[in-house]
């Protein structure tokens, strides 16, 4: 292992690193949205293929695994990164931009599927005793690629004892290592309503019910009412993040649509807000005389960490990482994460690695995020400590 501060990072993953780099940046040139990861599916079995990996693609659509059996041993775990990019222009003027309008690596997972094959290349020639799979996920944003691939066998078709996820996290310092025990990140919900009113002249507005009134009073009284229908000890968020209603200036349109998310942790609030919405929405419609549709899609549960897999997860980033780097008692996400599902079904834990701090450091989701390249080597590190470590 290297010395370098801070970091105990392989010396064969440090000489690799600029490689690594370049695959990410390949990626990131050609993003590609869920389901159709088509380019990076072939990259990904490619790589573990030449590496040694027994590889098994189009599970759940795009995904790709790569098994790898050493020794006797019984014993097995998963390692996961996802493959897809955000619906989304870019905004940076960099020379591995994005070259495909309106598709962007923004949250990071070009970067996330070039580290787990970082550590692909150093787990082949190291050795270990049972068996590692490498889970390739199509489709974390908001289109249920992990519930795919599990309906899709694959924990019958690759046992896991434990399965283990990481992600980059932007507003942490570089390399440094978040997690909790129990719920770790929000349930996450998205919710669509449609105000029926009747149009008419801007004008004569007695003669119309105006459906922008009605929603926007919606909107209002959705946000009071969390306060007093939800415990003030209980994390939730409601979020209207599209609003949109007729077209002429001079003309009062008969509908007006909006929607968003919601973000839980507790099963009750995640069952009860559905109802809480539509009856204040539907009250308020009624009381001008308009009428609403609501509907409410259900995304991803909570994502709540196994005490088994955060102690290995601890283990192994304390490894590579100084103490003081290291928090185990980290506060909740109200982000969310689909990887939640693969936690519904084998134990193991979600991890943060510290992407930048500071005035300057870009969050997720935003048009001028980059994955910070200097994570690569660091993750690679804790997967394969991890492999170290469990097998």
């Amino acid at each position: 292992m290297s010395t370098a501060s801070p970091w105990q990072i392989p010396e064969a993953i440090l000489a690799n690193a600029d490689r690594y780099r370049q695959i990410r940046r390949a990626i990131h040139a050609e993003p590609e949205l869920g389901f159709k990861e088509e380019k990076t599916a072939s990259l990904v079995a490619s790589h573990l293929s030449k590496a040694g990996f027994e590889v098994t693609t189009g599970i759940g659509g795009t995904g790709v695994v790569g098994t790898l059996r050493k020794g006797t041993g019984a014993r097995s775990i998963g390692l996961r990164a996802d493959m897809d990019a955000l619906p989304m222009t870019e905004a940076n003027d960099l020379s591995y931009k994005s070259t495909r309008p309106g598709v962007f690596h923004g949250c990071g997972h070009d970067g996330h599927t070039a580290t787990l094959l970082a550590a692909a290349d150093y787990l082949a020639g190291m050795d270990f005793d049972g068996t590692v799979h490498l889970i390739f996920q199509p489709a974390e944003e908001g289109l249920g690629g992990a519930r795919a691939m599990i309906d899709d066998g694959l924990f019958d078709r690759f046992p896991c004892d434990l399965i283990f996820g990481l992600h980059n996290f932007p507003g942490a310092p570089v390399g440094t290592f978040t997690l909790r025990t129990g719920p770790f990140l929000a349930a996450n919900d998205s919710f669509s309503l449609t105000v029926h009113g009747r149009g008419g002249h801007v004008g004569l507005p007695h003669l119309a019910i105006d459906p922008v009134i009605v929603a926007a009073e919606i909107v209002t009284a959705w946000h009071a009412m969390l306060g007093r229908r939800s415990a003030p000890t209980l994390p939730v968020t409601l979020s209207v993040t599209r609003f949109h209603a007729g077209e002429a200036d001079n003309a009062i349109p008969d509908t007006a649509r909006l929607g968003g998310s919601t973000r839980t942790f507790d099963k009750a609030t995640h069952r009860d807000i559905e109802g809480w919405m539509r009856d204040m929405a539907e009250g308020i419609a009624a009381g001008y005389g308009a009428s609403v549709t609501f509907t409410r899609k259900v995304l991803y549960p909570p994502l709540v960490n196994h005490a088994s897999g955060v102690h290995a997860a601890l283990d192994a980033a304390r490894a590579i990482a100084p103490a003081d780097m290291v928090n185990d008692d980290a506060e909740i996400v109200m982000g969310s994460e689909d990887f939640a599902e693969m936690l519904q079904v084998r134990p193991g834990a979600y991890i943060l690695l510290g992407a930048g701090a500071g005035a300057n450091a870009c969050m997720v989701h935003d048009p001028h995020y980059d994955f910070n390249d200097e994570l690569i080597p660091i993750g690679a590190a804790y997967w394969v400590k991890l492999v170290e470590n469990l097998l």
